[in-house]
């Protein structure tokens, strides 16, 4: 027997091609691909982020969803914690987790090719709750 589909779902297959870029909040390039807007998903989004050379996005968090993140090409560092403390690099054929509410910002580490990535969320409006964040200053050195 076959699972009864919800009617608040389109009752079709729906093909979205990227035709032009967004920028998003986190100031980078996005390829729009799945979403609640473009194909009337509910529970995830899928885009596609290119980091332009050397560029960086602005320091942000996800507000209560999750982020999937598959390197296509490029190396980039995502530093991520309170004040950005921690790092991680990933290259082409890396998968990277990043938990709801974490603080982070992702580096192209290449100054002149290009870094893209697809990106899979469980919001299908996530840019909605992409929150800015600004890393507390370091602590001044008592010793």
């Amino acid at each position: 027997m076959p699972a009864q589909r919800g009617t608040d779902y389109p009752d079709h297959a729906v093909a979205v091609r990227p035709e032009r870029e967004l920028m998003t909040r986190q100031r980078l390039p996005y390829f729009l691909g799945i979403s609640a807007d473009s194909a009337g998903s509910r529970g995830l989004s899928m885009h596609m982020v290119v980091i332009p050379p050397g560029a960086a996005a602005a320091p942000h968090l996800h507000q209560g969803y999750e982020t999937a993140i598959y390197v296509l090409e490029g190396r980039v560092e995502t530093r991520y914690g309170h004040r950005l403390e921690h790092s991680v690099i990933s290259e082409a054929g890396d998968f990277l987790y990043i938990p709801p509410d974490l603080p982070h910002e992702a580096q192209n580490l290449s100054a002149t090719q290009p870094a893209r990535a697809i990106v899979a969320r469980n919001d299908a409006a996530e840019q909605e709750r992409v929150l800015p964040y600004e890393p507390p200053a370091a602590e001044p050195d008592t010793a």
